[in-house]
């Protein structure tokens, strides 16, 4: 831990999706959650800071707990869930469709298919197939209204 918080957290977007692993397990004294590469390393650096320079006070750690409680109702499967219930940025959605692996990567406002942006999955599931679908349900997702 002798390199600068910085220059650690820099070299996070350089390092192989393996030296991730070995940097969690390193600071976490466990094995790497099976998230994508963008959850990794934004907690890596994360970890890295609050190592190097504390983490939250207790008091601030229990009134920021208390505010989500008033949120979700205490309510843990709220609490992990996305209010818009898109998945990730970066994660990658993959499809067979009549025996033709499909591949979409989600965007912050946008997803990704054959180096194309689409606005919607039920775009990406047309183009696919020819026909209208459910996007979320073409994909295997629940449904984006339905809250669950």
């Amino acid at each position: 831990m002798t390199e600068p918080v910085v220059a650690r957290v820099a070299a996070l977007k350089t390092a192989s999706t393996a030296e991730l692993k070995q940097i969690w397990r390193d600071l976490f004294d466990q094995d790497a959650p099976p998230f994508n590469r963008r959850f990794l390393e934004t907690r890596l650096a994360y970890r890295i800071q609050e190592l190097a320079y504390g983490g939250l006070k207790r008091e601030t750690a229990k009134r920021l707990e208390l505010l989500g409680e008033q949120l979700d109702g205490g309510k843990q499967e709220v609490r992990r869930r996305r209010l818009d219930n898109r998945p990730i940025a970066g994660t990658r959605l993959i499809r067979e469709w009549q025996g033709t692996p499909c591949e979409v990567v989600v965007g912050v406002d946008h997803f990704d298919y054959q180096g194309r942006r689409y606005k919607s999955l039920s775009s990406i599931a047309r183009a696919i197939t020819g026909t209208n679908r459910n996007g979320w349900a073409f994909f295997g997702l629940s449904s984006a209204r339905s809250g669950a």
